[in-house]
């Protein structure tokens, strides 16, 4: 180690930073999963992380303590996003670490080895994982969807049609309660008539994502005064959902990105410009000014 020059020492120290850091996130996760089965996936990958820190330890010759920003900030995106989503990211987010690998080498041979592992094993291990609320991404997309098309329709057409925010939001927040609980419902029924145990939890997911969304979208009418000023925010959220909620998924379950956020997007923002069109054209053919 001598001889290794003081930039690949200093690549080093990073990598075994990180490894003890990445040990602690995973031993900490694996504490909070109540699956068995998962926690042993957790703590096998953390036991990794822990092999790979006391490689680099002993080439340096001396120990390293973790980083305590990151510890923080993975442990608050476990509690809020779960496990699944937080190690994908972690894992994604390691594209420093495999120059340094290249790079390092070529001067310790266990270099590539240690890669290896952290581009396969680990990535397998992951794979593994079976985090509940990934399995009921059907349900949330269909509540989340129903509820972007059908309330960013309703109050873009109420905002023109209307014209009072009061009015708006009392109106969008019973179509929504009202709509979150017949999706749910309907959810329910359907999944109950495949024969599937978890119906109830299927209608639960549906639901939720439903009300999350209509408190989201109709926030605006009940905090601004101006009706137009709150469209403009509502519709901003709607982008701003579409693009977080497609983005966890993309993570989460190793799908597309892009075409899925495009999607959405054009088709709740085009039913809110037809709805629009519609408020306006209701107001003139029946004479409501209110």
């Amino acid at each position: 180690m001598s001889d290794t020059p003081e930039k690949i020492k200093k690549l080093i120290k990073v990598l075994q930073k990180g490894e003890i850091t990445e040990y602690y996130i995973y031993m900490h996760i694996a504490k909070r999963t109540k699956n068995e089965k998962n926690r042993k996936i957790l703590e096998k990958i953390a036991l990794q992380e822990k092999a790979h820190y006391e490689i680099w330890t002993k080439y340096l010759g001396q120990p390293i303590k973790p980083s305590k920003w990151k510890l923080i900030k993975y442990k608050i995106m476990n509690a809020i996003f779960g496990y699944t989503f937080t190690l994908k990211l972690m894992e994604n987010g390691e594209d420093k670490a495999k120059q340094y690998y290249d790079e390092i080498g070529k001067y310790v041979d266990k270099a590539h080895a240690i890669a290896l592992e952290e581009d396969e094993h680990e990535q397998e291990l992951i794979q593994m994982l079976d985090e509940e609320r990934l399995n009921y991404v059907g349900s949330m997309v269909l509540g989340l969807n129903d509820a972007l098309v059908e309330l960013t329709g309703t109050l873009a057409g109420l905002t023109f049609a209307l014209g009072d925010t009061k009015l708006i939001s009392l109106s969008g927040l019973v179509t929504g309660i009202a709509a979150s609980l017949s999706m749910a419902a309907s959810e329910y029924l359907s999944e109950k008539a495949d024969n599937n145990k978890n119906a109830l939890k299927s209608a639960f997911y549906t639901g939720i994502a439903y009300i999350m969304t209509v408190a989201i979208l109709i926030l605006p009418y009940l905090l601004i005064p101006n009706p137009f000023i709150s469209l403009v925010i509502m519709l901003g959220s709607v982008v701003f959902i579409i693009f977080f909620f497609n983005y966890y998924i993309s993570v989460a379950k190793d799908l597309p990105f892009k075409k899925r956020f495009l999607q959405m997007a054009i088709i709740s923002l085009g039913v809110a410009a037809i709805s629009f069109g519609i408020g306006i054209l209701v107001k003139m053919l029946l004479g409501i000014d209110i």
